[in-house]
């Protein structure tokens, strides 16, 4: 059945009000309840005033129409067939229309002449429909534009939920409090990793739950917390935990929030915000990303600046610092753009410290994964280290988008247990894309793209810097029509050497296209950016240039549109990064000479078979010259890997055949061919 909805009878109402307005209000109601009268033409009408069967006239001198009410005894002659129901009422009547009020009083005259009209004769003026046309005309466009006006002050005061008030509501606070920070659920346990963030966000569970402790020594209570770091690192997952731990009232809300269309409303729900935080303390104020009211206030006038937003800016910086320094009311706020944010709101007694809330190493990756592996089932083939190595520089959101990817794609191969394969496939999918292996492409396209990846694959075998190659693969994903994978060694510091040859490694498509396909193509685009890209920031921002050694040009004012050095050292750098960009080039096309036989054999391995891996590489070009524990133990995965994954297309292979011919004769076996 649908849902009621009032609406329904809203249309029904002004349905009915329509019906009555245009059928001129028939029906009796405005007439105190009288039945509807049938219609007689003026010829009828005269020939019953002869035959003496009229009682009275009421006549209407506005629309020119007439009533004429028969007689008791003349019932039978005036309805000789059978008398409507509508005319079974004590006073039968019947609508006449008539042209004049002279000629109608003829009529009358004669019949009373002649002895057959001894009634009445009455004028009155239009009163059938007076009550349902000043409805409909006076009070009906009232009601409705009534109506509308109060739908649109409860959409703009947010309606029920804003407790019903609507309008008057619109400057409240919109913030969602627990009274209980365990009704959310979460504690310090969920959050795996971020130790150091853990460990300096305890002081303000400590101080929430054992305040005494702290102000008995003179110490004050730190007003504000703000959790910095790029996106998906757990930063309201963190909030979330310290409401949790602390067991006290939590006010959570967005930035966002605090805007609305009417003017001051901002600041207005700044102030009840804390107005209902001090009611609650000890509490705590989440404010989630806090950049889309705490940006930097414009210096300029001409900029044109929000005014709103700067007032809710203003209100907010009073608040911070405007209630008493033991209230116990403590502000965390999130955001990943905290260069953004206006220097009055960083200073102390504000935000008193900066949490950063970083992207998770190797160990606190493994912490993450085995947090979102609990509710999967995992088969024995699953190595949480090797899963963690597969993914640096993800966040805690990547992780646990691998894992609900690997449970997805599992399902699709109707697999009971989510395996290591699976984990591979998602990792594949989120860094590069889905698979097109239904792209058409001409072989000579494919083995241009063959000859591009090996060259990458060739170039970063004999760097010494170069990350570690997992797999190359021509398979179009995404955006990309090949990609060679590597393991990248998570370095604290990057050395201009180290750069150097992560640049040369990605010239190394580009030169192997010119080197031995003959023209070069669009297929290096991606690489071109990164490498102009880094050559800029190693120039500009790093100092590791010949002609401007040890300068740093990297400027972070805001509205500031003029570059912070001149056009004569513009055009420094950028001779400088045409400079060390051409000579990475050239390396790269040196050692891709010096290997050639090598390359081409590794472009033909990966025709045939699309993907190849790091011990295909190495049966090719022999153990790389600069190998390390760790490229050592990512060996033997990945020979692991490959063997299983060689087993597994047997198996498939042969699955696929029995089911294509299942009642077939046996075969003599035929000759096995890799």
């Amino acid at each position: 059945m649908p849902r009621f909805n009032m609406n329904w009878l809203y249309i029904i109402a002004i349905a009915a009000l329509a019906y009555f307005y245009f059928t001129g209000g028939s029906g009796g109601i405005m007439q105190g309840m009288e039945p509807a009268p049938t219609e007689a033409s003026y010829t009828e009408f005269k020939k019953y005033m002869s035959e003496g069967y009229v009682s009275r006239i009421v006549a209407n001198k506005t629309n020119n129409t007439l009533k004429m009410y028969i007689k008791k005894d003349s019932l039978t002659a005036v309805f000789p067939d059978k008398m409507p129901q509508s005319q079974t009422a004590t006073a039968p009547s019947l609508n006449v229309e008539f042209g004049s009020i002279d000629r109608l009083e003829q009529v009358v005259d004669s019949a009373r002449a002649n002895g057959k009209f001894t009634g009445s004769l009455t004028y009155e003026r239009e009163q059938s429909n007076g009550l349902l046309s000043f409805i409909i005309s006076s009070l009906l466009p009232i009601l409705f534009f009534v109506a509308i006006w109060m739908f649109f002050i409860r959409r703009m005061g947010g309606g029920a939920g804003m407790g019903g008030a609507g309008i008057f509501n619109v400057g409240k606070s919109k913030a969602k409090m627990y009274e209980k920070g365990g009704e959310l659920g979460i504690t310090f346990k969920d959050v795996a990793g971020q130790a150091g963030a853990k460990q300096e966000i305890q002081e303000i569970v400590d101080f929430l739950k054992n305040p005494q402790k702290y102000t008995d020594l003179g110490g004050k209570i730190p007003k504000g917390a703000l959790l910095v770091g790029p996106p998906g690192t757990g930063k309201t997952l963190l909030a979330k935990a310290v409401a949790g731990e602390a067991g006290v009232p939590f006010f959570s809300m967005s930035g966002s929030d605090f805007v609305e269309m009417f003017v001051g409303v901002g600041a207005s729900r700044v102030r009840d915000l804390f107005q209902q935080a001090k009611a609650k303390s000890p509490c705590i104020i989440f404010i989630d990303e806090i950049d889309a009211v705490g940006r930097a206030r414009s210096k300029n006038p001409a900029m044109g600046g929000n005014d709103e937003r700067e007032n809710t800016l203003n209100a907010l910086l009073t608040e911070m610092d405007g209630f008493g320094t033991n209230s116990g009311v403590i502000i965390l706020a999130a955001t990943n753009r905290v260069d953004m944010l206006d220097s009055a709101l960083l200073r102390a007694g504000r935000f008193d410290r900066q949490i950063h809330v970083d992207l998770p190493d190797l160990n606190e990756r493994k912490e993450v994964f085995m947090v979102h592996l609990k509710p999967l089932k995992l088969d024995n083939t699953v190595d949480v280290d090797f899963l963690a190595r597969q993914t640096p520089g993800f966040s805690g959101a990547d992780i646990a988008n691998v894992c609900n990817e690997a449970a997805l794609i599992a399902a699709r191969h109707d697999s009971q247990t989510v395996g290591k394969q699976d984990f591979l496939d998602a990792v594949d999918r989120i860094i590069g894309g889905l698979e097109k292996k239904t792209k058409v492409m001409t072989q000579a396209e494919k083995r241009s793209i063959a000859i591009h990846e090996a060259g990458h694959a060739t170039i970063s075998w004999f760097t010494e810097f170069a990350n570690p190659l997992v797999k190359v693969s021509i398979v179009p994903r995404g955006q990309a029509l090949g990609a060679a994978w590597y393991l990248p060694e998570e370095r604290v510091l990057q050395t201009k050497e180290a750069m150097l040859d992560e640049m040369c490694s990605l010239l190394g498509g580009r030169a192997a296209e010119e080197l031995f396909v003959g023209h070069i193509s669009t297929g290096a685009m991606n690489d071109l950016e990164r490498t102009t890209k880094q050559a800029y920031g190693m120039i500009a921002y790093a100092g590791m240039s010949d002609r401007l050694p040890n300068l740093c040009y990297y400027n972070n004012a805001e509205y500031q549109f003029q570059r912070p050095y001149s056009e004569t050292t513009a055009k420094v750098i950028d001779d400088e990064v045409l400079k060390m960009v051409g000579e990475q080039y050239e390396r790269a096309k040196q050692i891709l000479t010096e290997h050639k036989e090598g390359h081409a054999q590794l472009a033909q391995l990966l025709v045939e078979r699309e993907v190849i891996f790091a011990e295909d590489v190495e049966r090719i070009f022999g153990k790389r010259p600069w190998t390390s524990r760790a490229d050592e133990l990512l060996e033997a995965q990945m020979r692991e890997e490959a063997e299983r994954m060689a087993a597994e297309r047997t198996k498939q292979l042969e699955a696929q055949q029995s089911k294509e011919a299942p009642d077939a004769p046996e075969a003599p076996e035929a000759p096995k061919t890799n």
